[in-house]
């Protein structure tokens, strides 16, 4: 007997999912662009099951109560799903706005960075940089034609900081 989580019942025969993607022409390129209901797509299957119960043998009313608790706890997820994602930005926020703090008390000091751990460049910070959510510093270093150029360094690749760079 197939698992009833993973069979559709239409006009009263019941379909696996491989023998109903045939019979109703369902490209492959087509399952899984919303393999999730939401709370609106929930209440719809609700909504459809009472409309066509048959009336001879009714909806039980533990099963009918069992399923409005369903979605009460499915829309219950969602917004605390959404209040975590609200708080979660905040805490972001704050973390770059303390780093971005700290990071501001490096201006006007020599570092020393490597990207690879083998070549070592040496800069004066000039400032810090907040982009797409990486922060990084700008130094000023010397280009090859000895005019002051700035650069961005990703602050995982400071290798030191201080005058006795």
């Amino acid at each position: 007997m197939a698992n009833s989580l993973n069979t559709i019942t239409v006009d009263g025969k019941t379909y696996d999912l491989e023998t109903y993607k045939t019979t109703q022409g369902v490209k492959a390129s087509d399952v899984g662009k919303k393999n999730e209901l939401d709370k609106d797509a929930f209440l719809s299957l609700l909504v459809t099951q009472m409309q066509y119960q048959d009336p001879l043998s009714p909806m039980d009313n533990t099963e009918y109560l069992a399923q409005l608790a369903q979605y009460s706890s499915l829309e219950q997820m969602t917004n605390v799903a959404s209040k975590l994602g609200d708080v979660y930005s905040l805490v972001e926020n704050i973390d770059s706005s303390v780093l971005v703090g700290q990071l501001s008390g490096m201006i006007g000091k020599n570092i020393q960075w490597s990207a690879d751990g083998k070549t070592f460049y040496e800069g004066k910070v000039s400032g810090v940089s907040v982009t797409d959510g990486k922060t990084s510093v700008l130094a000023t270093v010397k280009g090859p034609d000895g005019t002051d150029m700035s650069t961005k360094v990703d602050i995982a690749h400071i290798t030191r900081v201080g005058d006795g760079v």
